[in-house]
């Protein structure tokens, strides 16, 4: 089995996980030299038939969260390879896993089985609700996003709530267990023990809402949704233009102040309801028109060009295909190729071990004969 090489060449991951948090997980770890083995069932990963959109007829979901591994299709209640799927067990420095929590016990693939033959494994488990009373509960992001608060934060005001664009919390919980297998690696180089690393979807929701679960936790106060306006900045949303919307921000007082110079509003300031960040949120109401009349004269583009070049923050709102050309107009390369397959880089840049992209997303039990053949020998 070869490896490529990277900050984490000679690690063994044995990836039991499957549809999105896990398999980004492991990706990112792969993508910096670990040797992935992605064990799926006779199925495979439930993202394959996830379609459209396809590329040469393989979901590009799938696609995009499983380059850089290698696939064996290994069906735990058949003996032999159940025999194989614990010896994979027994070899890997990481094991990851998003069954329900204890689903793998009867197998014995969970953590006090598997350790008991590799002490020094790092086994990280990802679940929905955490492994003691929600274990039972199905961990679909949707359902954290809903139960978390994020959609009562999100939408008109005088509308419905919306779910996020992407499954945030998935991806969140992703980097989360990523950040826990790497501490968990850190502690074994010192100690030489293992551990059970457990991440849930509902607590990375809970980190990952920052200012909003503490206006809660540590101010007492229940947010509420304001569609795309700031609960402690203006401007801070969408404005519109002569010809579409523009992100404008003012993150602090010297901000507001070049944006009023841009704008032709110098006397804004000196306004006693408009001086400082809290009073500009009190009086956002009497603000914003002031601010609109001006923003109408112009285009979007004109406004962009003129007030990134004074230094206040703004931007277009972008579609995808435009986000990723205008990270490639910033020298930001967002598109690699992995084995012919294209995909958005690894966003870590190291100045000695650049992340490597060597294999394509794995078919279907790809490896899996050249895996069998290593972990019989």
């Amino acid at each position: 089995m070869t490896t490529h090489p990277g900050p984490l060449a000679g690690l063994l991951v044995a990836d039991f996980s499957r549809i999105l948090a896990g398999p980004y997980a492991t990706m990112l770890l792969a993508d910096l030299g670990a040797q992935v083995i992605k064990v799926e069932g006779p199925g495979g990963d439930d993202t394959r038939t996830w379609m459209p959109p396809v590329r040469d007829g393989v979901s590009t979901y799938y696609l995009g969260i499983n380059r850089n591994k290698r696939s064996i299709a290994l069906d735990l209640k058949d003996p032999g390879d159940l025999a194989a799927a614990q010896e994979l067990a027994r070899r890997a420095d990481v094991m990851i896993e998003n069954f329900r929590p204890g689903g793998l016990a009867r197998f014995g693939l969970d953590y006090p089985s598997v350790s008991a033959s590799n002490q020094k494994v790092v086994y990280a488990s990802i679940s929905g609700f955490g492994s003691g009373a929600g274990a039972s509960l199905p961990g679909y992001d949707l359902m954290v996003q809903a139960i978390s608060g994020l959609m009562s934060l999100t939408g008109d005001p005088d509308g419905s709530p919306y779910r996020a664009g992407i499954s945030v919390f998935d991806v969140m919980a992703g980097m989360h267990a990523s950040i826990g297998i790497l501490a968990a690696l850190n502690h074994r180089a010192s100690t030489g023990r293992g551990q059970h690393v457990e991440v849930n979807l509902l607590s990375s929701a809970l980190s990952g809402l920052v200012n909003h679960s503490s206006a809660y936790v540590a101010g007492d106060t229940v947010p509420f949704r304001m569609g795309n306006a700031h609960p402690s900045l203006f401007p801070y949303e969408p404005l519109p233009t002569a010809d579409g919307d523009l992100i404008v921000i003012a993150g602090n007082d010297g901000q507001f102040r070049k944006l009023c110079q841009v704008l032709g509003l110098p006397e804004l300031p000196e306004d006693p309801r408009f001086g400082r960040n809290q009073d500009r949120t009190a009086n956002r109401d009497e603000l914003r028109p002031l601010l609109l009349a001006r923003l109408a004269t112009r285009t979007r583009d004109e406004w962009f060009r003129d007030l990134l070049a004074a230094g206040v923050p703004c931007a277009p709102i972008n579609t995808i295909d435009e986000g990723v050309a205008y990270a490639g107009e910033l020298g930001l390369h967002p598109v690699i190729d992995s084995g012919g397959v294209p995909s958005v880089r690894n966003p870590i840049t190291f100045s000695e071990t650049p992340p490597a992209y060597e294999l394509p997303p794995p078919g279907l039990d790809e490896h899996g004969e050249e895996i069998r053949a290593w972990l019989l020998s």
